[in-house]
């Protein structure tokens, strides 16, 4: 059903059990779906209103979100993971409704190591000759930190032993590289720009080089809060497919969503910044931002893929956060936390396409194809020695 049918969710037993919905969100580019949600009243087209929480750091939105003081969030699929595990907090079943995007992170360096890193095994190189990077993420579990590893040890470098890895929240991880306090990050737009723009850093990869079209944020909830008020989360996920279908219709959608963006109230960032992080160029259909982001892409770019959760258990696990023993059961725990059901209904009522499958197949940068049959043989395959 489209937009036409918009009455057929504000009675009888499909109403959302609450009108108000408090929901959190980051200053990044990719807060793009809730704020024009919003700001557009797709929210009021299935009887909600989204009252959005501005947040300045991964960790607040965690306590806010696990606390109550937040019914959803914009939130880091792998923090949704680590919430669930009790990784580095107390443990709270935790639902993830859907993806809020794809791709639109970066890894920035500075200048001399993002020279090494130009070069095959310059950067193992540099390690080797007994220099020490010093790098940041901005959530010990979440796909910053997961990225960054990655990439890391592609390279040849052990993030545990060969780095100093420090947690920042976004918005202060250009003015950090530009003072001198690391030797880089890994982080959401438009923050990758501003450290360009200001001759602090240089992009050395963007996160869809280390795993093509890989999930970005979740719209994460607590799961008693799904269980209660199934009605409100389709309702939130029905007015989100709808903006990330009008963010990905066209250029002149994703800059009209910059101009909206760089307020105060929002991202704070320059327009020009913005657009350029947004609207990307023209590929036939699909629309893609800067660093290949993008919102919708047919419903593929939200579908709550349960091999997307289980990656991040199996990098959990590798870098030694997870640390249970045997293994967890990985596809039991995503057919627990991803709520297909829930999306599939809201999909199915805004004519959104679903997938034949709830696995999906990527290669990731080192050649290692990841499709989600056997996380445990991917874990250990990626243990370190």
């Amino acid at each position: 059903m489209t937009l036409a049918g918009k009455g057929a969710w504000i009675a009888g037993t499909d109403r959302p059990e609450i009108e108000t919905i408090r929901i959190g969100f980051m200053p990044l580019a990719d807060c793009a779906p809730l704020v024009m949600a919003s700001v557009l009243g797709f929210d009021e087209l299935y009887g909600v209103r989204f009252v959005l929480r501005r947040e300045q750091s991964w960790t607040g939105m965690r306590e806010h979100l696990v606390g109550g003081q937040l019914d959803a969030a914009q939130a880091l699929y792998g923090m949704v993971y680590g919430i669930q595990k009790g990784i580095g907090t107390g443990q709270c079943d935790m639902a993830v409704l859907m993806n809020l995007n794809q791709n639109g992170q970066n890894i920035t360096l500075s200048r001399p190591w993002a020279d090494a890193a130009a070069k095959p095994g310059g950067l193992a190189r540099l390690v080797q000759a007994g220099q020490r990077l010093t790098l940041a993420h901005t959530f010990p579990t979440g796909n910053h930190a997961m990225f960054l590893y990655y990439w890391l040890a592609a390279q040849g470098v052990d993030p545990m032993k060969d780095c100093r890895v420090v947690t920042v929240p976004p918005g202060q991880m250009a003015a950090s590289l530009a003072a001198g306090h690391m030797d880089g990050f890994c982080a959401g737009e438009p923050w990758g720009q501003r450290a360009l723009r200001d001759g602090a850093g240089v992009q050395a990869a963007s996160s869809e080089q280390v795993w093509p079209n890989h999930p970005g944020k979740a719209l994460g909830t607590r799961a008693a809060f799904a269980a209660t008020h199934p009605n409100a989360c389709r309702a939130m996920i029905a007015a989100l497919l709808q903006a990330a279908r009008w963010l990905d219709a066209s250029r002149a959608n994703r800059e009209a969503a910059a101009e909206v963006l760089a307020s105060p109230a929002y991202v704070n960032a320059s327009r020009e910044t913005l657009q350029y992080c947004l609207a990307g160029a023209d590929e036939g259909a699909a629309w893609r931002g800067h660093n290949g982001l993008r919102f919708y892409a047919g419903g593929e770019a939200n579908f709550p893929w349960l091999s997307d959760g289980m990656w991040f258990m199996t990098q959990h696990r590798r870098w030694g956060l997870l640390r249970t023993d045997p293994d967890p059961d990985y596809l039991a725990l995503a057919q627990q936390v991803n709520r297909i059901d829930l999306y599939r209904e809201a999909a199915e009522r805004t004519g959104t396409p679903l997938p034949a499958a709830t696995l999906r197949t990527s290669t990731l940068m080192d050649g290692r194809v990841w499709d989600g049959s056997d996380p445990h043989a991917f874990a250990q395959d990626l243990a370190p020695a």
